[in-house]
């Protein structure tokens, strides 16, 4: 363990493995961000189709109640008609 070149190529390994990990190391940080990143991504965009089908459905139920409404109202007209027929009251 005293000669020159054993501490030279324990020095080169182990630069060698410092370089390797750190290369890794990088490299899988590296790709998890990118992975992070397009999940993100696919996250944002189901939103956005989730978003946009409940705001398209809303709207429709909006227009069902607005014919449930008008014909409710029908019904109100012709109630208060039976009503006024049946009591006498539309005969002056």
């Amino acid at each position: 363990m005293t000669e020159p070149q054993v501490w030279t190529l324990i020095g080169v390994f182990a630069a060698g493995m410092f370089g390797t990990i750190t290369l890794i190391s990088t490299m899988f940080l590296r790709t998890m961000q990118n992975e992070f990143e397009s999940v993100r991504t696919e996250v944002r965009n189901e939103f956005a189709s989730v978003r946009t089908e409940m705001r398209s459905e809303f709207a429709r139920v909006r227009t069902e109640i607005s014919s449930v409404h008008g014909r409710i109202d029908h019904l109100d007209r012709d109630v208060n008609a039976i009503y006024r027929h049946l009591f006498g009251i539309d005969r002056g």
